[in-house]
């Protein structure tokens, strides 16, 4: 479906659309920056529902949820977009990196870590795992198989970032 299409089906023209946006690309990147934004929301709100102890692993519980994975369109972008993020050119995935980066620098003081490094490269390899944990769990056809692999994803993560 072409951009087209899409403001056709809403009532829009074509025009009203890069009025917006300049081009497709430029819809892609600030749809992933407000899933960035609205999913640092959510976990904030994780985080700071509970004893700051608990927080990384409030995280890791809400991430690695059922409802997570049911609920695609309400969630991280990169569980669902990170084949398509990969395809994009080189000057859209920096942009998304600045997203990315921004993500990173407000859930990394929820991480465990000596230092503001340690604690982004703990993001990288906790959120990265959730992220692909999320997506081949996606792809299960049986709901116990489902159950039975975020239990052991939450589990591991809890053990080693919690």
């Amino acid at each position: 479906m072409g951009i087209a299409d899409v403001m056709k089906e809403i009532g829009l023209t074509q025009g009203g659309f890069y009025r917006h946006f300049g081009s497709k690309d430029e819809l892609f990147v600030d749809a992933i920056a407000l899933s960035f934004r609205e999913l640092g929301d959510r976990l904030e709100r994780v985080a700071e529902s509970v004893p700051s102890e608990k927080a990384a692993e409030a995280i890791i519980d809400a991430y690695l949820s059922m409802d997570h994975v049911r609920h695609p369109e309400t969630w991280c972008a990169l569980a669902s977009l990170a084949p398509d993020i990969g395809r994009m050119p080189v000057s859209v995935r920096k942009r998304i990196d600045n997203a990315t980066m921004w993500y990173m620098e407000r859930m990394s003081k929820y991480m465990k870590g000596a230092d503001a490094q340690e604690k982004r490269h703990n993001f990288i390899l906790l959120f990265s795992g959730m992220a692909g944990s999320v997506s081949l769990i996606r792809s299960l056809g049986d709901s116990g198989m489902k159950e039975q692999a975020l239990t052991l994803a939450r589990s591991h993560y809890v053990r080693v970032f919690g």
